[in-house]
């Protein structure tokens, strides 16, 4: 993108460069529930399992994981505004593409949210186990490496396997670990729904960027698989979720309020097996967003139950 149409994208009525509103997009807030549910999620299993929660852990266990999703986004907006991938975009405003920051104060940006998910971390490693050390750091470098780095795999059809992982299971079973100190099968379960909602949240930004991303030389699943396949993808991914809640429903039957959702499902699954492409699929990432948040709350209600 030309600072000429940067900066026709401002006087628009779009943000100015240096206010405090850049940073908020930057961060792309509506992302936050997919770091938030699977701790909500984890440390209701936790409680479920007749624990007491430790609230201090708890807080800096959602530390962490927001820290890591803002740093993550960050780190997106980094690299691929060095790379250049991102001046045709459908979606959030990127700052670096949109030069409305500098590619070293987002890299810093993003190193900063790292390091504060990196204290958080080792203040909950050293009360709980230094195994969270490793797993931690594993954490902070999928974050980094998603777009960044001489190999991203998020560039190469891999970006759903590693949120699946590190979104879903991690983040879900950790949650639990911390407030347990045991790995539980139920852990695992809940981590199943949370995982493939966000993997279905991807998915929904995949879809609606195929084309920008054709042209920019990124081989997300979704243009691996093409518009039809990646909206059957999505559509899979939600029904893999109701399923996930099914097993969780063996251990704790009121689990099952979660599928109370399935109704805010049925236009943003419309939408991705339709024939909408690019900005028309904006709608369909904020329903996403929203059906990821509720489900994972009513979840963690029903395990409580």
């Amino acid at each position: 993108m030309t600072k000429t149409t940067a900066g026709a994208g401002r006087a628009a009525g779009g943000p100015e460069p240096g206010t405090l509103r850049i940073w908020v997009l930057g961060a792309r807030p509506r992302t936050l529930a997919a770091a938030a549910v699977p701790v909500v999620v984890g440390t209701a299993v936790a409680h479920g399992s007749h624990a007491q929660v430790l609230w201090g852990r708890a807080v800096a266990t959602l530390v962490v994981a927001l820290a890591i999703q803002v740093g993550t986004n960050y780190a997106n907006d980094y690299s691929d505004g060095v790379r250049g991938t991102d001046r045709e975009r459908a979606g959030p405003v990127r700052l670096v593409a949109s030069s409305l920051a500098s590619p070293a104060t987002v890299r810093s940006a993003a190193l900063a949210s790292f390091l504060a998910a990196g204290v958080a971390g080792l203040a909950l490693a050293a009360v709980t186990s230094w195994w969270l050390v490793p797993v931690g750091a594993a954490c902070l470098a999928a974050g980094w490496l998603y777009t960044g780095g001489p190999l991203p795999y998020g560039y190469h059809g891999l970006g759903e396997v590693f949120v699946f992982a590190f979104f879903g299971v991690v983040a879900t079973v950790g949650s639990a670990y911390v407030q347990t100190g045991r790995l539980t099968l139920v852990a695992l379960a809940a981590s199943i729904p949370v995982g493939l909602l966000a993997t279905a949240l991807l998915e929904a930004n995949n879809l609606r960027d195929i084309a920008g991303d054709v042209a920019a030389g990124k081989r997300t699943l979704a243009v691996r698989l093409g518009r039809r396949r990646a909206g059957v993808l999505y559509v899979a991914s939600l029904a893999g979720a109701a399923a996930g809640v099914g097993w969780v429903a063996s251990w704790h039957p009121y689990a099952l309020l979660a599928l109370a959702v399935v109704p805010l499902a049925v236009r943003p699954a419309g939408a991705a097996l339709g024939d909408a492409e690019g900005r028309q699929l904006l709608p369909v990432l904020g329903a996403t967003g929203r059906l990821q948040l509720v489900a994972g709350l009513l979840l963690a209600v029903g395990v409580l139950l």
